[in-house]
């Protein structure tokens, strides 16, 4: 498979060893803007060949990955676009989706995001297993092309990671809470911290563990992040006005000395961090399930997206069109009993009959 790489730092030079390591036959084509980040590329081996245009990274590749700053997606999209066959899927890796509200009207562009990635950057600190496990999610449209979202999901398996379909609206508001909001708290609790030491004259002591796990991403590159608060500045700013209104429940509790509210609410603290950090450990036996659909523009969206949203991860997946192309029949392969039981729920109630194999 050829595969072109559009910015080759952290997660570009990934991309590029998660293919050369394990998709058979893959052609990696680099581009980056920094002619030094191209050569380290090369060096590192994360591309085959480092390509001197978006244009000639572009040419003839079956996927093409946009692995640059969120302020630059749009640009770097349109170009890619242009220049990229009528059967390559183009995707992205960035933090915020309304950006690209334009690329995304054209039926190969597939939006991407994996959560993945580290505090250092550049191609140096590039990892080929750096996506194991991870979820990477993608925001297809209803227009999107079924073909080849089904090549993207089967690609970033083979990279590792567990594709999951999210509306791009919703992913933005999630990453706002899930991604943007821990990196301005970080940020806040810096200031803090600082400013009670020169409000107190105090030198600040040694760093205490639970503070450095807090403040872990405070002042990550601001290249990258001023691009996201920009980019997602509505849904960050009202995630922080519902932040707020927490922390003043915390201090009302706290000047009113409610020993019983405070307990409560550290232990609800503690059972949903529980159940985040162990919903995934168990995913069970697969199952295969097989369905027909018409052959019209946006069912491979529609079902994707219906699973996605009920949090049943699609494990693998394949499409067959009939013979005279007016439907086809798609097979997916869900992990473990319940999800999918859910799964052949939800894509009944869409209309469309079940087989388990």
């Amino acid at each position: 498979m050829r595969i072109g790489v559009l910015g080759v730092g952290l997660i570009g030079g990934s991309i590029g060893l998660a293919a050369r390591e394990r998709v058979e036959g893959a052609r990696v084509s680099g581009w980056d803007p920094d002619p030094q980040a191209l050569e380290r590329a090369l060096e590192r081996g994360a591309i085959d060949v480092a390509a001197p245009t978006v244009e000639a990274a572009v040419a003839d590749a079956e996927a093409c990955f946009l692995c640059a700053p969120v302020g630059a997606l749009a640009a770097l999209a349109e170009r890619a676009l242009a220049a990229a066959g009528a059967e390559c899927v183009v995707s992205d890796v960035g933090s915020t989706k309304a950006p690209l509200a334009a690329a995304a009207r054209d039926e190969r562009f597939i939006g991407g995001h994996p959560i993945a990635g580290a505090e250092t950057a550049g191609v140096e600190h590039a990892r080929g297993d750096l996506f194991d496990g991870a979820i990477w999610y993608l925001t297809p449209m209803p227009h999107s092309s079924g073909i080849l979202y089904e090549r993207l999901h089967r690609l970033l398996k083979a990279f590792g990671a567990r594709p999951v379909a999210i509306e791009a609206e919703r992913h933005d508001r999630l990453m706002a809470a899930l991604s943007h909001l821990p990196h301005v708290l970080a940020n806040v609790l810096v200031g803090q911290v600082v400013a009670a030491s020169q409000r107190e004259g105090e030198p600040i002591p040694a760093i205490a563990p639970s503070f450095r796990d807090a403040t872990r991403v405070a002042g990550s590159n601001s290249d990258v992040w001023v691009d996201i608060y920009l980019a997602n500045r509505a849904a960050i700013a009202k995630e922080l006005e519902r932040t707020s209104a927490a922390l003043s429940e915390v201090a009302n509790a706290l000047r009113a000395g409610d020993e019983a509210w405070l307990r409560d609410w550290n232990e609800r603290a503690r059972a949903a961090r529980k159940e985040l950090v162990e919903r995934d450990l168990a995913e069970g036996p697969l199952h295969e399930l097989a369905f027909v659909v018409p052959n019209r523009p946006g069912v491979v969206a529609q079902v994707a997206l219906a699973l996605g949203r009920e949090g049943v991860n699609i494990a693998d997946m394949t499409l067959a069109p009939a013979p005279d192309m007016r439907s086809g029949s798609i097979t997916l392969w869900i992990a473990g009993d319940e999800p999918a039981r859910r799964a052949r729920r939800l894509i009944e109630s869409l209309g469309f009959a079940v087989a388990e194999r």
